[in-house]
């Protein structure tokens, strides 16, 4: 199973979430193993995205065969397109899971919740971020 995380530069396990999944600097992909242990970790380089929208991080995570994304919050439309090519979304408080690293120690204990489309951001006040 291969998780994205949307982290800030550098990226990697050490590395503290971006408050925005699409401006994100750097996606960082945990690949675990069926007993939920690290596999692999890579840093996936984030498309502009002016021309395709929302839709770019969506499909560059599909096409890079993520399987989950843990965000601290997300808009509608990306939220759609992740359950569209079959990608879970996940949440997690950023300010009390800071770094790719805790996301992943929470992810492999099971304790994240996945997002439902009514938690979505929607450009107002009702956002997780």
């Amino acid at each position: 199973m291969k998780i994205a995380i949307p982290t800030n530069n550098p990226g990697g396990m050490e590395a503290s979430r971006s408050d925005h999944f699409g401006h994100c600097d750097v996606f960082t992909v945990v690949e675990v193993d069926a007993d939920k242990k690290i596999a692999s970790v890579e840093m996936l380089p984030v498309p502009d995205h002016d021309a395709g929208g929302c839709m770019v991080p969506v499909t560059t995570l599909s096409d890079a065969g993520v399987d989950a994304i843990v965000v601290g919050g997300i808009g509608a439309r990306p939220m759609q397109g992740f359950a569209e090519v079959g990608i879970d979304v996940y949440w997690a408080d950023k300010d009390s899971i800071p770094s790719a690293g805790d996301v992943m120690e929470k992810f492999s204990a099971g304790q994240l919740p996945k997002m439902n489309v009514d938690q979505a951001c929607s450009g107002g006040t009702n956002c997780h971020n």
